[in-house]
């Protein structure tokens, strides 16, 4: 591979892990557009190589978030069976779909992602321990405080992770768009909880749906090799960023970002570009 290529994937993929550690939603948004708008990859192939580099992210991640004692491992682990099941059947139908319904899929995706990025729909939920309910506990870092919540709604929570599964697999994007409203909104989880755990799962999602490309021979595996390397080396710079910056302003400016990139996949799905 031209070296220019190989300079060009880590760049991406450094671009990718360092958004995907900001925001909670995976590098696919980023990865998956430059690879099949500039380097002219079918869009299946493509989502396959960014399944790898999410997974990449989302282990830099882990250890971070679940030392600070925010991400809920117990909850996110059992409703995560759903979001791999989920995502295998997800990247079945991609493997036997054309290239542009993926690409539709994945610029529908992006179109959700933005608008959730600028409206961010967040429900603050008093601690409420009626049955029905499971009982934590999460570390507020900002205010040094242990504080309560309860989990309900675990089986129709898992419904919508099996969604985002399969929408993860067949995009090429982690899920965490629709896994973070689920959890917040309809499971009741703090937003905080909820982002931090969806970081820590989208990892599990994405390998479900890797492990089919992989077998299927789709993951060109010389690409995702530098893509895992640069996904890794900037999530660790978007760990160290991610206190000092204004992430709602940088949320809204990035929404902007991904609408662009939205048209310009249509654009190039209906022939235009």
């Amino acid at each position: 591979m031209d070296i220019v290529l190989i300079l060009g994937l880590i760049v991406l993929s450094m671009t990718a892990g360092l958004i995907g550690s900001l925001f909670g939603l995976g590098g696919g948004i980023i990865v998956v557009p430059v690879l099949t708008i500039l380097y002219g990859m079918p869009a299946a192939e493509a989502a396959a190589v960014s399944l790898v580099a999410i997974v990449a992210i989302s282990s830099t991640s882990a250890s971070s978030l679940i030392k600070e004692r925010v991400a809920n491992v117990r909850i996110g682990l059992v409703i995560e069976v759903a979001a791999v099941a989920g995502a295998v059947v997800g990247a079945v139908i991609a493997l036997h779909v054309a290239s542009w319904v993926v690409a539709l899929c994945f610029a529908c995706m992006l179109i959700y992602s933005a608008i959730y990025m600028i409206v961010r729909p967040e429900r603050v939920i008093p601690y409420d321990p009626s049955p029905g309910g499971k009982n934590f506990v999460y570390h507020d870092s900002k205010t040094g405080e242990d504080i309560p919540y309860s989990v309900k709604n675990l089986g129709t929570g898992s419904i919508g992770f099996a969604i985002a599964g399969l929408t993860s697999a067949l995009s090429g994007v982690g899920g965490g768009s629709i896994k973070i409203p689920v959890m917040n909104s309809h499971m009741h989880m703090p937003m905080k909880v909820a982002t931090a755990t969806s970081s820590y799962v989208i990892g599990i999602t994405a390998f479900g749906g890797a492990a089919v490309f992989l077998l299927s021979g789709m993951l060109n595996i010389e690409t995702a090799a530098f893509v895992i390397v640069g996904a890794f080396v900037g999530s660790l710079i978007g760990i160290r960023l991610l206190p000092k910056f204004d992430a709602g302003a940088l949320r809204r400016y990035f929404s902007i970002l991904l609408l662009f990139l939205a048209s310009v996949m249509l654009l190039n799905i209906g022939g235009v570009i």
